[in-house]
């Protein structure tokens, strides 16, 4: 099955609101991951695990060196999917 962009932004935002407690206000496409969501690095940890069992991808620490962004992160899982 494949997910159209807006699915996969949907799911995303659907778990960061969720699981990490995000504020809906919070969640745009240019937040910064770690200062705008306050995510720390346990919280990536999880969030690498949320992701492999929301869109079953792994991801590495590697994934993360251009990812600035909530834009980034969208874009980095739909390339996994790809």
């Amino acid at each position: 099955m494949t997910l159209t962009k807006e699915e996969i932004v949907e799911k995303i935002n659907l778990f960061l609101i969720d699981e990490f407690e995000v504020d809906e206000d919070e969640i745009e496409p240019e937040a910064n991951l770690k200062e705008a969501l306050d995510l720390d690095s346990l919280d990536f940890v999880d969030l690498v695990v949320a992701v492999e069992s929301n869109f079953g991808v792994k991801l590495v620490g590697e994934d993360f060196i251009n990812v600035h962004t909530l834009q980034n992160f969208y874009d980095l899982i739909e390339a996994k999917l790809a």
